[in-house]
């Protein structure tokens, strides 16, 4: 049976989330094949403006030889050679740069793998023992035969990006049991330096995507979340510069992102020889995955990438491989529509009436998606009961939820729905019925987050039940759309249907079947598009993103700290996947006060969404509101499919901030600017735009704002680029956004 191409790049995608058995080999969209050298026993693969390489040394260790700019076919690389060993405290196993390394031997380097043996060994040594090549993808077999361990490293390369997909399996080949007491899906390797610095993420609930830079020095620099999930307060991405001079046109980067959305650990090293790796995977706190003889483990796929084109190009190009690669249906995707959520309207306090009223005020605005949030369901009046209830409350929805569903979809809007289906409150039925489905550990306390406790997805039975809940709601209601949120970190992590040496396992399983629900839901349920959220931007990373259609990045909506939180999002995640919305001044974050103007330019950067009290607004808000609306439809192909230029950071509380879009065909491009705090009658810095075609004649309109007199009207792709254009933005809180269109 022919597969239709948006089902099969789904499956492609999931196939990565999961890292499932040869999952790699599965038929890339453009096939790029890698070569093996018998003679120097080096394998390479070139892909984009990138070539990676690595070999088979005489002790049949496999070492990284090459991560950079594409080298010519015919370059030499290999053979691979031994670390020389400096002394008996820095001995070749510390020093040598081992693609997947086993804990074993003399290393003291960070391995990728540790294990323990039931008879206590803990010795294991991989060595190169075959490899294969299909449809593109690379498997190459490791094996520590005397302990009877196979690794198989998998290998893909995307060949419009450069960018390169790592995972591994394990297998126990053993007669006895053994425990993985930590596992990475890969350590990259980069060329010996001492003038490197790191790119990472951290945040808060209300306050993700800080966007940080350390020198990397000598020892380590540890990115983790033990949370159970993706976590706010690092984000699985990464960036090296080499050069110390960090820049959005210019220098080497390298960078990459772990698809994983349980607990997770990336750590960056620095050896005496100023050796740089990045070992990333399963993160070992309380991590114990126990396999019998015949089982496996699959890890994560790590993904990484080059350019010599410095920040923002490292950007563009993860943005192109996430939106062609990662997200479901690929360049197939739907444009992201306007969005209405009623939370901020009513909270809890939802019914058939108030839902209905403001439906009809998000039509007349040009809203095509209409989304009742949290209070639809069980004794849902706050946030102390009724999760887990998955059922309609017929108090507030008399006749269930079809009548709305009818209005809105009468209104010529799509309807969506909040559901938390991996949480339940104490007081619900659920609970009552259930208790022991809980993460817990018997006979001890029981933490509850916003009055709710997690469900352990890890339980079969568990995960029956929530897929069975979603797809009833689902096959009984016409819904397009789910924001599915998670609103609390784990605590006491216990599975006690298991026996204490299996229970650990929980970190993986758990995940694996959430993957699972929403991959079944999808197959299901085709029609149907899915959010991820969790409290704001707390699970947001390339396997989720392999099974949802976008993304929550912040509860916060204060739409000037919203461009620092877009900033670091777009570091390492597309615009197209990233909901903004427009909600109320003052806001509730800061109690700041903000224009109308510049709430909406500053949503505009991503999906646009709105989130304020309707029935506040007045006629002339309403008329500004359809403006905007209006002018976002004609440009949002470019914003979400286009390639972003950052222009002014807004990190640090910079007060600037300016981004353009161009689209693919270099036609269109958006400029979005604003100003936090104007200060001593300083002038808006001029803008050069980037990513035009030169000798292409673009002519720019105002969405809001104005250039100062002079400025042409009309000028070419070069002009916009080296003159650039002075826009006039002054006083706190001021916005402009302009489109320059050529024929």
């Amino acid at each position: 049976m022919k597969q239709h191409a948006s089902t099969r790049r789904l499956a492609l995608a999931l196939a990565a989330a999961f890292a499932a058995p040869l999952a790699v080999a599965a038929t890339p969209p453009r096939e790029v094949a890698p070569r093996y050298d018998a003679s120097s026993h080096v394998f390479r693969l070139d892909a984009g403006k990138v070539t990676y390489a690595m070999g088979v040394d005489p002790d049949g260790r496999l070492q990284t030889l090459y991560w950079g700019a594409r080298l010519a076919a015919d370059d030499p690389l290999g053979p691979a050679t031994p670390a020389p060993e400096r002394s008996s405290f820095d001995p070749k196993g510390a020093l040598s740069r081992q693609e997947y390394a086993g804990w074993g031997g003399n290393i003291t380097a960070m391995p990728a793998l540790k294990v323990k043996f039931d008879d206590g060994n803990r010795d294991l040594i991989l060595r190169y023992d075959s490899y294969r090549i299909d449809h593109g993808a690379l498997a190459i077999l490791m094996r520590d035969v005397k302990a009877g361990v196979d690794v198989t490293l998998r290998y893909t390369a995307d060949p419009a990006t450069g960018v390169i997909g790592r995972s591994a399996r394990i297998e126990n080949k053993s007669t006895q049991a053994l425990t993985i007491d930590s596992a990475a899906a890969a350590t990259w390797s980069l060329p010996s330096g001492s003038d490197y610095s790191l790119r990472y993420l951290t945040g808060t609930w209300a306050g993700e995507w800080h966007l940080q830079t350390r020198a990397i020095t000598q020892g380590a620099t540890v990115l983790e979340s033990r949370r159970g999930s993706t976590g706010d307060e690092n984000n699985p991405w990464f960036a090296i510069n080499r050069g110390g001079a960090w820049n959005e046109e210019h220098g080497d980067v390298w960078f990459g992102a772990l698809a994983w959305s349980g607990s997770w650990q990336i750590r960056v090293d620095e050896d005496i020889l100023g050796q740089v790796r990045v070992t990333g995977g399963f993160n070992p706190f309380d991590f114990g995955y126990r396999l019998k003889p015949g089982e496996s483990l699959d890890t994560p796929v790590f993904y990484g990438g080059y350019t010599a084109d410095g920040m923002g190009e490292a950007s563009r190009l993860l943005h192109r491989f996430e939106k062609a690669s990662v997200l479901p249906h690929g360049e197939q995707a739907k444009l992201r529509p306007v969005l209405y959520n009623s939370w901020e309207a009513t909270e809890f306090k939802v019914d058939e009436a108030g839902q209905e009223q403001l439906a009809e005020r998000a039509a007349k605005l040009g809203v095509e998606r209409f989304v009742v949030d949290d209070g639809w369901f069980g004794a849902r009046n706050s946030d102390h009961a009724g999760l887990g209830d998955w059922t309609v409350n017929r108090t507030k929805f008399p006749n269930g939820l079809k009548p709305l569903i009818d209005k809105v979809h009468t209104l010529g809007m799509s309807f969506g729905l909040w559901v938390e289906p991996e949480m339940v409150n104490s007081d619900s039925d659920l609970y009552r019925a259930h208790p022991d489905w809980v993460l817990n550990f018997p006979d001890r306390q029981r933490s509850e987050g916003r009055n709710q406790l997690v469900l352990n997805l890890a339980r079969e039975d568990v995960k029956a039940h929530v897929f069975e809940v979603l797809d009833r709601l689902l096959a009984e209601n016409d819904i397009q759309f789910l924001k599915w949120d998670y609103n609390r970190n784990w605590s006491e992590p216990g599975w006690p249907q298991m026996s204490p040496d299996e229970q650990q396992k929980v970190y993986v399983a758990y995940t694996r079947n959430l993957y699972d629900i929403l991959r079944r839901l999808r197959e299901k349920h085709p029609g149907v598009e899915i959010e991820s959220c969790s409290g704001g931007g707390a699970r947001v990373d390339l396997g989720v993103m392999a099974l949802t259609d976008e993304v929550w990045p912040s509860d916060n909506t204060d739409a000037s700290d919203r461009l620092s939180i877009q900033d670091g999002f777009s570091q390492a995640y597309a615009p197209a996947t990233m909901m903004s919305w427009v909600t109320g001044s003052p806001t509730w974050v800061n109690n700041r006060a903000m224009s109308l103007d510049f709430r909406f330019l500053s949503s505009m950067q991503g999906g646009l969404g709105i989130g304020a009290n309707l029935l506040t607004w007045s006629e002339a808000d309403n008329t500004t509101a359809r403006h905007y609306i209006t002018a976002y439809k004609a440009i949002r192909t470019t914003v979400q499919r286009g390639d972003l230029y950052r222009l002014l950071s807004p990190q640090n509380r910079a007060a600037w901030s300016a981004t353009s879009s161009v689209s693919t065909d270099r036609k269109q491009a958006v400029l979005f600017a604003f100003q936090r705090q104007g200060e001593e009658a300083r002038a808006f810095p001029t803008l050069r735009l980037q990513g035009l075609d030169p000798v292409a004649r673009y002519r720019m309109r105002f969405i809001h704002g104005a250039a100062v007199p002079g400025t042409p009207e009309v000028a070419s792709g070069a002009y916009w680029m080296a003159h650039g254009v002075d826009l006039l933005i002054k006083g706190d809180f001021d916005a402009a956004g302009a489109v320059f269109e050529a024929p």
